[in-house]
């Protein structure tokens, strides 16, 4: 094994490894194994790649969709802990205020009448009214958004 020849001929200092040969012209050989298996890793890598780029390349083309399925989520958990005393979500029943099922069918509030958007619903739950207490100071913004994002599934 000339270390020496090897540098001379190729310009750069190459280390005879045990998955290294030298051939009989002087010319450092990989062995083929290694070669397979760095082929394989790199067949392996590129995979993965291909595959967070596909996803990636889905989501794209409609990202909304799993944001709003994690508000949809989020809300229904907040509607739970903090809705869920005065107001039905599996009915229009009233329990201690009006049940919410069907409320974006509705289109309007059962107890004033105004229009149902998301502005509006957004008002109501941080500013409340004489017979709901406010969640302005309960919620944050983006708990409130999520809850009208669950309610508007209803």
């Amino acid at each position: 094994m000339h270390k020496r020849n090897l540098s001379v001929l190729t310009g750069r200092r190459v280390e005879i490894r045990p998955e290294n040969r030298e051939n009989k012209w002087g010319n450092v050989e990989r062995n083929e194994n290694v070669n397979r298996n760095r082929i394989h890793r790199i067949a392996g890598t590129m995979a993965v790649l291909g595959a967070l780029l596909g996803a990636g390349l889905v989501w794209g083309n409609d990202a909304s969709k799993p944001a709003t399925n994690n508000a949809v989520a989020r809300g229904k958990t907040l509607f739970q802990q903090k809705c869920s005393v005065c107001h039905y979500d599996t009915s229009d029943q009233k329990k201690i205020g009006p049940g919410l099922k069907g409320l974006s069918k509705r289109g309007v509030f059962s107890v004033n009448g105004n229009k149902i958007t998301d502005d509006s619903l957004k008002t109501w739950i941080e500013n409340g009214d004489q017979l709901m207490p406010p969640f302005k100071e309960a919620l944050e913004p983006g708990q409130i958004k999520d809850v009208i994002a669950y309610v508007k599934t209803l």
